[in-house]
């Protein structure tokens, strides 16, 4: 019996200790931790007054950690100095704030941090966490909130810099090239912003896709949003900014030797009027050519070469009048190189062309034969273009038709006497049926002229229409797919979209997008009216058209 009562005392021992140590590794699992981080005390406290610290310590209820720290931060007003904020490298309960910069006396400051606490364990966030302390007798509780959109672009906007700078005496609109504002924020992954514990007063509120971080404009790398006029605090009234690149001051850059034969003259910005002239002495055969290159803004001139150490050329625009020297070092010959972006299927508004990296000098339209399905030969033309870089060839393309067209040798001759050889290609044209046709009225357009853009969801334009008056818009011939609607008020009537600028205060002309999915399905007309008032509908189902085309 002894025995039997001790073998119990010990079995029990032992199925408690696993019990014990079973439910400390929670084998079977429980409720996922997804409370975020607390914090528990703040020295100074959270919202002091008569700051005058040198050191801050915030305290948590649980090991935190920093994710993206130097993304998600902003100290409003800036200071000139960081400051040192630790732990980085590993979790802990507290985190410090050494300030290194003499502060603003009657200030307040406000350290956001984003989302950049989680804890350690689930990596929850302690979201939009800011501390706030004043050098003066009170904390400033003013705010100023909106959104943030991109002009142009369909995509939202995302880590957008949000500036207040402080019109007094002292303001012009020059401050934001080369200081940093009074209060900033940031949309960091929305397209909303608020600015917090702001001071009354009247500001300038600025919008900066911000390149380098510095809450300073640089018009050649970033992307800016303003009002038209100061806004005065406290108000009650929200703000949208419409995000936009402005077109830079012309600026042309020193020319250089590309290749034997070939002088770049690359530039900033659109030229008014540009000029160049080779003051060099040439040889009596000497020809010369001056284009555009499609891809860059550079102008491209092109010379027979001939022996020289260097060529002087005279620039002349409407701001200046300048002679550069290009030294000519280079032994790089350019190849001539074709491309086509047509294969295939050709669409009844599309023109085949063949475009080349060098300029056509001659052209040979004898080396060029066109034949149906049948093998008939199909009459044409063919037309090059002001830059002589592309080669366009029209005929008539009737429907459901097989078209090849051969190119012998010698069809063209560049400008550096390169020639093409053999070539040759099969298109075909498709059955009206196979297209379908969008017909679009548009309600409560109050100003004109417009540009009705069809693009496809992601943004490419498709085709675009011009109206001083017409609300009512037919898109023949349209690929089967999805579409959306944009229009652009194109108030200065250059049937395209300009942007703005910040220092003559033009905003850039008003996008609107109609979110409604288009879904256009083969030998179908889809018919739509979209009010101008209410463009962000939701996406529809138009699977079911409107009404079949026979």
């Amino acid at each position: 019996m002894k025995n039997l009562i001790a073998f119990l005392l010990i079995a029990s021992v032992i199925v408690g200790s696993t019990t014990r140590c079973a439910r400390r590794g929670s084998p079977n699992g429980g409720p996922k931790d997804s409370l975020s981080p607390v914090m528990v005390t703040a020295e100074p406290e959270y919202k002091a007054t008569y700051f005058n610290a040198k050191r801050i310590k915030l305290s948590f209820d649980e090991y935190v950690k920093f994710k993206d720290l130097f993304k998600q931060l902003i100290i409003s007003p800036p200071l000139k100095y960081a400051p040192i904020i630790k732990p980085l490298g590993s979790p802990s309960k507290l985190i410090t704030i050494d300030l290194l910069d003499t502060l603003k006396e009657n200030t307040t400051y406000s350290i956001n941090f984003g989302n950049s606490i989680v804890d350690n364990n689930e990596g929850n966030k302690l979201g939009s966490f800011k501390y706030v302390f004043s050098t003066g007798s009170y904390v400033d509780s003013l705010e100023v909130s909106g959104a943030i959109k991109n002009a142009f672009e369909m995509k939202p906007v995302e880590n957008i810099a949000v500036l207040l700078y402080e019109v007094n005496e002292d303001y012009t609109d020059s401050i934001v090239y080369k200081e940093k504002p009074i209060y900033v924020s940031n949309t960091l992954d929305t397209t909303s912003f608020n600015i917090t514990n702001i001071k009354p007063g009247i500001y300038q509120l600025i919008a900066l896709k911000d390149f380098n971080n510095n809450f300073i404009y640089n018009p050649k790398q970033d992307k800016i949003g303003f009002l038209n006029h100061p806004i005065q605090l406290p108000t009650d009234s929200t703000y949208q900014l419409n995000l936009f690149k402005e077109k830079l001051d012309f600026k042309l850059l020193k020319p250089l030797e590309n290749k034997v034969g070939k002088i770049i003259f690359g530039y900033e910005g659109s030229p008014k009027s540009l000029d160049i002239q080779l003051l060099s002495e040439t040889p009596d055969d000497f020809r010369s050519l001056l284009n555009k290159d499609i891809e860059t803004d550079t102008l491209n001139y092109w010379y027979t070469p001939f022996d020289a150490d260097s060529l002087q050329f005279q620039v002349k625009t409407d701001l200046l009048d300048t002679i550069y020297t290009v030294q000519l070092r280079t032994s790089k010959i350019d190849s001539l190189l074709l491309s086509t972006t047509l294969k295939g299927t050709l669409h009844p508004k599309d023109t085949f062309a063949i475009t080349t990296n060098i300029p056509i000098d001659s052209l040979n339209n004898s080396q060029i034969t066109i034949i149906d399905k049948d093998t008939l030969a199909v009459p044409f033309e063919t037309f090059i273009d002001k830059n002589k870089t592309k080669l366009s060839i029209y005929f008539d393309r009737s429907r459901n038709e097989n078209f090849q067209i051969d190119i012998l040798p010698h069809l063209f001759v560049s400008f550096q006497g390169e020639t093409n050889d053999t070539l040759q290609y099969q298109l075909k044209t498709l059955d009206i049926e196979d297209y379908a046709t969008l017909e679009i009225g548009l309600k409560n357009i109050k100003k004109f002229p417009v540009l009705v853009d069809l693009i496809t969801t992601k943004g490419e334009l498709v085709e675009r229409q011009y109206s001083n008056e017409k609300t009512n818009f037919v898109f023949n011939d349209i690929t089967p797919n999805s579409y959306l609607i944009r229009v652009i008020f194109d108030s200065n009537n250059n049937k395209k979209w300009d942007s703005g600028n910040f220092l003559e205060k033009i905003q850039p002309e008003n996008v609107v997008y109609f979110r409604k999915e288009l879904k256009l399905r083969a030998n179908w007309t889809v018919n739509e009216v979209l009010d101008i008032n209410k463009p962000t509908l939701p996406k529809q189902d138009l699977d079911i058209p409107k009404a079949p085309r026979r």
